[in-house]
């Protein structure tokens, strides 16, 4: 595939990471909080720093929260203002979903956000995975005039989803099919080949250690729950790069 005739997009947890993405060629970001949790709406801060390291091709993620898509009045709310505050700050995109208690796509929630993005970019995050059904959803999406939706194929990786991945992209008429969730420049020219997608979404990320000399053992940040207490995740541009060379030699 000639360079033109696809798209990366790296999901960033920090500065850091889209620094690194940026530098290795990436078309575009998604900006993420609460990794572990499926991404969350990053602080504001680090949306308004993100925006002066790059020009263009800027998305964040609004989720109010991890767990279910089925989203209060409330919740409704608060991700409408965050919106609004990514829009003041010249964000190009926003990542979205919202969906009924039978696993429908909420329709009614979706128009309220959109409404609020104006003329954002709009894609609809994995939600898309846990509807009901993918092609009613499809359709619903479509009509919402959303540009995107990414999705694993309603499987546990892209890879797997690939039969799912390829009925949506020869379906879809007016939103781009995203593939994204195990991504990487071992098998995105499968997937490629196999679906016909044109735009890829990974996190081309590798664990580094914390320079921290004295460390407490007795003590987790996350209570009983066990977490890396010392090390995070981090986009690596070599792994960007691998992919995107995978891609141009299919």
């Amino acid at each position: 595939m000639k360079r033109e005739d696809f798209r990366i997009e790296i999901c960033t947890n920090s500065a850091e990471s889209v620094r690194a993405a940026v530098a290795a060629g990436a078309d575009r970001i998604e900006l993420c909080a609460g990794m572990p949790e499926g991404g969350t709406t990053p602080s504001y801060g680090e949306i308004a720093l993100v925006r002066e390291l790059i020009p263009a091709g800027m998305h964040v993620i609004i989720r109010p929260r991890g767990g279910d898509f089925l989203y209060s009045e409330e919740e409704c709310e608060i991700m409408c203002r965050d919106i609004e505050m990514a829009r003041k700050i010249g964000v190009d995109g926003v990542v979205i979903g919202c969906l009924t208690a039978d696993g429908e796509v909420d329709a009614d929630k979706m128009r309220k956000l959109m409404s609020v993005a104006g003329d954002m970019s709009v894609t609809f995050h994995r939600a898309f995975d846990m509807c009901r059904d993918p092609y009613r959803a499809l359709e619903a999406i479509e009509q919402l005039g959303c540009n995107r939706i990414l999705t694993s194929g309603q499987q546990a990786s892209a890879e797997a989803g690939i039969p799912l991945l390829k009925g949506l992209v020869d379906r879809a008429r007016q939103v781009i099919i995203m593939p994204g969730c195990g991504v990487n420049g071992g098998n995105i020219r499968k997937i490629a080949e196999a679906t016909g997608a044109c735009e890829f979404h990974l996190s081309a990320r590798i664990s580094v250690g914390s320079d921290m000399i004295y460390r407490n053992p007795a003590v987790s940040m996350g209570g009983t729950v066990q977490v890396a207490e010392y090390g995070r995740d981090v986009t690596s541009a070599d792994k960007v790069r691998e992919a995107i060379t995978a891609l141009e030699q299919a």
